[in-house]
């Protein structure tokens, strides 16, 4: 007890300091928590930094303005209306170089807050003799030197920022997430945006305090990333930041305490200690977790070249002495494999070792088969030797993807065959009765009726039409359509594409495509 009384009381014994830097961090990390989280997610972890670092002329400049003008030593209250000033400019010109030229915003940044910070810089060295800064505290902070003054900004600034993401949090959260989506629906979102801005601002200001201008992202990011770790909700992510910002405070004092160094390292040391712990024991993000579901699971590879191997008799079983003579593995690892695979619904265990496809892996071979006859498609349009294609197909069929094989399909016009003349299994993905598709993923015998035209379609055509697919021509450059039972219909590849279609009736694939 007397252990724990002399590490953890004794040093609030007589220092009210302590107390107060105690609070004022806990209000800071409190408003650095809930604006960091929307920082992340907007991906403007540098804007912080760089509105920390223009707040020196902003302080240089309320400074002189005092003295110069009023004659006066720079009241607390000028030198933050300053910093505010400057950071906001920051924004303003960060935003207007990224909008009326081609420089991205992250360059913007760098350009703007090196040059407001230098001219913050020059004013310092040139009106040397008006200001009187503590640069040493202004860059490194001193938590244990807030006095109430600023006990009352921070908790102004901390109360201003709750009331903003309590009034627009739906808006901040749908801008921070999809913003085209959010100006479609009519937000401001330039508004917001500056709002937003705005508020970090005050936050950076307030921070400046209690870890200085060096460590401020440190305190606004890591805690907000911390929590990003563990959760994917908005809401629980701004709780969990601030409750880790506050505990990195607590901590960090009291780390300063015990080896009598300055407050504002061990303040940010200590968020990154806790943000390398979640990182690696994190129940769903964590490194360890990951590594204990990649050893769990099934190699993805092994798993494809099994259904490889059973796709080409489906209906019938294959022997385990069958798939160690064609998969390239070892007899425990293939086992594991099959028990992972039986697990997951894909094949069922026979008598003696035999193993059956069920649907399910029948349909999970059947697109693993499309993506292996597609990239031999492609590859024999890149030139590539007839004798090599199935091999390198073999391969880059692990690369399946659905929405690369889809690409890839759409890119060489939906071919029906391979280049060994076998039938490639339909998207069967996307052609299900009552889904709307392109005309040209049809196949002889589909029957779909027209649900919207673009301006390369035909224009005898109308909304409603019932098309039938019959067969390509022109070496499958040419589909050809019954419609409405009525004429016949021949349009290309971008023409078919134009035609969106709602699939009424499928045919069932031959028995050369499912082999």
């Amino acid at each position: 007890m007397d252990t724990l009384y002399h590490l953890f009381v004794e040093p609030f014994v007589g220092n009210s300091y302590l107390l107060r830097a105690i609070f004022a961090g806990c209000l800071v990390a409190v408003s650095s928590g809930v604006i960091g989280c929307l920082i992340i997610l907007r991906r403007m972890a540098f804007l912080g930094d760089a509105i920390s670092h223009s707040m020196l002329a902003g302080v240089t400049g309320g400074y002189l303005l005092m003295k110069v003008l009023y004659g006066r030593e720079a009241h607390f209250a000028a030198m933050i209306l300053g910093a505010l000033i400057a950071g906001f400019t920051t924004v303003m010109l960060v935003s207007f170089v990224s909008r009326v030229s081609r420089i991205k915003e992250d360059t913007a940044i760098g350009i703007m807050y090196t040059g407001i910070f230098a001219f913050g810089g020059a004013l310092a060295s040139l009106f040397s003799h008006y200001i009187h800064l503590d640069l040493f505290h202004f860059v490194m902070g001193d938590v244990l030197a807030v006095d109430a003054e600023r006990l009352w900004m921070m908790a102004g600034v901390t109360a201003i920022v709750l009331f903003v993401i309590i009034l627009w949090y739906r808006q901040l959260l749908l801008t921070a997430f999809d913003p085209i989506m959010a100006a479609s629906i009519g937000l401001p979102v330039l508004l917001i945006h500056i709002l937003m801005t705005t508020c970090t601002s005050l936050v950076v200001v307030s921070a400046v305090q209690i870890v200085g201008v060096i460590l401020v992202v440190g305190l606004l990011i890591t805690p907000a990333a911390t929590a990003y770790l563990l959760t994917n909700r908005l809401s629980h992510m701004m709780i969990l930041a601030v409750l880790f910002g506050i505990s990195s405070v607590v901590c960090g004092v009291y780390i300063s305490v015990w080896f009598n160094v300055a407050t504002s390292s061990p303040i940010v040391l200590f968020s990154t200690f806790q943000f390398m712990m979640v990182l690696i024991f994190s129940p769903k993000f964590g490194l360890l977790s990951n590594w204990l579901r990649r050893r769990a699971a099934i190699p993805h590879t092994l798993s494809e070249d099994i259904l490889g191997c059973m796709r080409r008799d489906p209906e019938h079983a294959t022997s385990l002495a069958t798939m160690i003579a064609n998969v390239r593995t070892d007899g425990q690892s293939l086992r594991r494999s099959l028990q992972r695979m039986i697990a997951n619904g894909w094949i069922q265990p026979l008598e003696n070792d035999n193993f059956l496809l069920t649907e399910a892996g029948q349909l999970e071979a059947r697109r693993l088969m499309r993506a292996h006859r597609i990239w031999e498609a492609y590859l024999a349009r890149l030139g590539t030797p007839s004798d090599e294609i199935h091999d390198k197909a073999d391969l880059l069929e692990h690369v399946n993807d659905e929405a690369a094989v889809d690409y890839l399909d759409d890119r060489l016009g939906h071919p029906i065959t391979d280049p060994h003349g076998q039938e490639i299994p339909e998207d069967f993905l996307h052609l299900v009765p009552g889904e709307e598709i392109h005309a040209s993923l049809l196949r002889k015998g589909h029957v779909a009726e027209v649900t919207h035209l673009a301006p390369l379609a035909d224009a005898k055509l109308v909304i409603g039409d019932k098309l039938t697919a019959g067969p390509r021509e022109d070496n499958e450059q040419t589909w050809t359509f019954d419609v409405n039972g009525q004429w016949k219909l021949s349009v290309d590849h971008d023409q078919a594409d134009a035609i969106t279609v709602r699939l009424i009736k499928t045919t069932t694939s031959s028995s050369k495509a499912e082999r």
